[in-house]
C-alpha cells in the first residue's frame, strides 16, 4: 500500500470576510495566540508524518512562502541576543528533510482546481487535502486519524462532523451506507445543498486523503456551484469507480473561516495555552464581574 507523503494546502483564497485584515496579508496568516493558522495546518500534516508540503499560492500571498522559508538574519540576531528558545522555535517551524513547494493557482476556478494544480507534484500517489481554515484540535492529529483508517482500508477518506440542518448550505454532504466492518462508504456527495435537497447532515469540514484517481476526475469535471471546479464534484464521480469513506474524527473543530469560529479558537487555545493560560483564565473571569 502506497505511504502518504505528500499534504496539498489550496491557499490561494482572498480571505474577503476578514477585510480589511486580509487586505495585505493572507488569511492564512491570521494567528492563533502566536502562531499562524497554515503552520498549524503544517504541524498536523507534519504529525501525520508527510514529507512534501504543496502550498497552491495565489498572489499577494508571498507571506506564506516567507514564513516557511530560512530568515538568517533574523537566527543571527536572536543567538547573539542569546535567545535560544525562540531560535529553536523559528528552526522547528519545518524540520529537516521536508520540502515546501509552491504552485501558483493563476486563475481562481474553485478548491477542485487548486487540488489539480497540485498534480505535478504529488504524482500518482495518495495524498493529504488540508484546509487551514478548519482548525481541529485533538489529543491524536485528525489527519493521523485519517491516515491510520487509510493504513487499514486503503482507499479515499473524507474527514466528516454532523452539522445544523440548516448549514448543509455552507459544506460539501454526504450520504453514506455502513459496511460490514463497521466503516461508512460514501453514496452520495453533493456541494452546499439546501436543507431541503441535503441527503443528510454529515458535512465534509477541511480533510480529505485522497488517491491519485481524483486527478482523472478534476481533470474533465466542469465548472459547477459557484462557477467554480469543485472537489466535491470530482468525489461524487470517483465513488462510482472507487470506494470512498468518511471517517467521524475525533477533535473540536473550530471555523476561522468565520469571525466568530476565529474569535473561538483565539480564546479557547489561549485557554490551553501552557505559559498563558492561566492568567488568561483569571482575566476571562475579571470580565465576569
Amino acid at each position: 500500500m502506497s505511504t502518504i507523503r505528500s499534504a496539498v494546502f489550496p491557499v490561494a483564497g482572498r480571505g474577503t470576510r476578514f477585510l480589511p485584515a486580509t487586505k495585505a496579508s493572507p488569511k492564512e496568516m491570521l494567528p492563533i495566540v502566536d502562531k499562524p493558522l497554515i503552520q498549524y495546518a503544517v504541524e498536523e500534516a507534519l504529525s501525520a508524518g508527510v514529507q512534501k508540503l504543496v502550498f497552491v499560492t495565489g498572489s499577494s500571498k508571498r507571506a506564506i512562502e516567507d514564513h516557511f522559508d530560512t530568515d538568517a538574519e533574523l537566527e543571527r540576531v536572536l543567538s547573539e541576543s542569546g535567545k535560544h528558545d525562540l531560535l529553536a522555535v523559528l528552526r522547528e517551524i519545518v524540520p529537516a528533510g521536508v520540502d515546501c513547494i509552491y504552485i501558483r493557482q493563476g486563475t481562481p476556478l474553485g478548491l477542485g482546481h487548486a487540488v489539480l494544480c497540485a498534480r505535478p507534484v504529488v504524482g500518482e500517489e495518495p495524498f493529504f487535502v488540508h484546509l487551514a481554515d478548519d482548525l481541529i484540535y485533538s489529543d491524536t492529529s485528525c489527519l493521523k486519524q485519517m491516515k491510520d483508517h487509510f493504513g487499514r482500508h486503503g482507499c479515499s477518506v473524507l474527514g466528516v462532523e454532523t452539522v445544523p440542518k440548516d448549514q448543509t448550505g455552507n459544506y460539501g454532504i454526504v450520504a453514506v451506507e455502513s459496511e460490514r466492518d463497521g466503516v461508512q462508504r460514501v453514496t452520495k456527495i453533493v456541494e452546499k445543498p439546501q436543507p431541503e435537497d441535503a441527503p443528510s447532515d454529515l458535512a465534509v469540514v477541511g480533510r480529505y486523503i485522497l488517491t491519485p484517481g481524483i486527478f482523472e476526475k478534476l481533470a474533465s469535471t466542469g465548472k459547477g456551484a459557484g462557477d467554480e471546479i469543485q472537489l466535491t464534484d470530482a468525489i461524487a464521480r470517483l465513488i462510482a469507480d472507487e470506494p470512498v469513506h468518511v471517517l467521524p474524527f475525533e477533535g473540536v473543530r473550530y471555523d476561522c473561516g468565520s469571525k466568530l469560529g476565529y474569535l473561538q479558537a483565539t480564546v479557547e487555545y489561549g485557554l490551553r495555552h501552557p505559559d498563558l493560560g492561566g492568567d488568561f483564565r483569571a482575566y476571562l473571569e475579571k470580565l465576569k464581574t
